[in-house]
């Protein structure tokens, strides 16, 4: 039986984060160990997490400091936790896992060996865990030319063999250094520019519990749609982008020699003119998961919003 070794992420979670908590014990996988990193929570959160842990054998739940600079941080640091053969899941605070989350993705896993993260759809759900609708499925393919210019691959449903484990443990420390904005988009770019495969499931493997306003992990509504078409037009993907290929290139040599060309093309890409990044994105067969999708991402390119700053 596989090992799993869960990464909860923690900041003044006190509100919701023993439903996490409850949810992780009803797994019916069983060989789990969790530890929770705490990034300079203020509230109660903490003492609930040592509650929880009182109830187990000691070093079955461990609590941590992180490294307080923001969540996508907090998980890149955990790439260091995992023994050699253990298995990583990446754990939100708010969410409620379904019991079988890990068992589901361990089966996965096993039957493509080839593979090396696993991620899957999620209900989402209001503030009070109303479920309100399923989160999109994507047809793929999922690889390095879709995950350099789309994220989907959710964080909280990602499952990381040993084998990428390693991978994200050496390319983290320039992905820490340089910022970047998303954790799960550039899990997928780097185990998938590896050559290892990516599942995505299109099962829903827990409840995302939404707080009012917050757009940022849906993509089912047409106002979430409308607010990632702004951030493609804003300039906020650029930037993201960028970032991306940076930490990318930093750690190019984990990379197959195909995609490390690939990464080089699309790095000069985006110097160039609105037309020729264009022209370039398509000789490297960038694309998005729908063609309306893929159209929004041309069209940007287009307006010059994909541009490096000179």
């Amino acid at each position: 039986m596989a090992r799993v070794l869960i990464g909860l992420a923690l900041y003044n979670g006190a509100a919701h984060v023993a439903a996490q908590l409850n949810s992780i014990a009803a797994q019916d996988h069983r060989d789990w160990r969790l530890v929770v990193s705490d990034d300079g929570s203020t509230d109660a959160g903490p003492a609930i997490v040592q509650d929880f842990a009182a109830a187990f054998p000691a070093g079955r739940v461990s609590l941590i400091s992180g490294p307080c600079a923001g969540a996508t941080r907090n998980f890149l640091s955990m790439m260091t936790l995992p023994a050699g053969d253990e298995y990583l899941s990446l754990a939100d605070q708010d969410d409620v896992w379904r019991p079988d989350k890990l068992s589901r993705a361990l089966a996965a896993l096993r039957a493509q060996p080839e593979a090396g993260l696993y991620s899957a759809c999620t209900t989402i759900c209001d503030a009070d865990l109303t479920p309100l609708a399923g989160s999109r499925r994507f047809a793929g393919p999922f690889n390095f030319r879709n995950a350099l210019v789309q994220a989907v691959t959710a964080g909280n449903t990602c499952v990381l063999t040993p084998a990428a484990i390693r991978l994200a443990r050496a390319a983290a420390p320039p992905a820490m250094e340089i910022g970047l904005e998303s954790h799960d988009w550039w899990l997928y770019q780097v185990v998938s520019g590896a050559g290892l495969g990516i599942i995505r499931d299109d099962a829903e493997v827990l409840l995302y519990r939404q707080h009012g306003d917050n757009l940022k992990g849906r993509n089912d509504t047409i106002a979430a749609m409308k607010a990632r078409l702004d951030q493609l037009f804003a300039g906020n993907y650029g930037g993201w982008v960028h970032d991306n290929v940076a930490a990318l290139s930093a750690a190019s040599a984990l990379l197959t020699a195909e995609n490390r060309a690939v990464l080089a093309d699309f790095d000069h890409a985006l110097t160039q003119p609105g037309w020729r990044m264009a022209r370039d994105f398509a000789r490297l067969r960038l694309r998005r998961q729908t063609r309306s999708g893929t159209a929004a991402l041309y069209a940007a390119v287009l307006a010059g919003r994909l541009r490096r700053p000179a």
